[in-house]
């Protein structure tokens, strides 16, 4: 997830403002990126409930 919203974030800079038009396979990504960020929960609280599993 980490990996995914930094590259996404790197493609979007790149591309600059079509990076926001969701006809763009790019703004589709980091929509994706973002929104799995959020319902995933945070790094910080999947990486501490990793840490209790093991």
């Amino acid at each position: 997830m980490r990996a995914q919203k930094k590259l996404s974030d790197k493609a979007l800079q790149i591309h600059g403002g079509y990076g926001y038009i969701m006809e763009y396979p790019i703004a589709q990504s980091f929509t994706a990126a973002r929104l799995l960020t959020i319902f995933g929960g945070t790094s910080e609280i999947m990486r501490e409930t990793i840490g209790r599993a093991l």
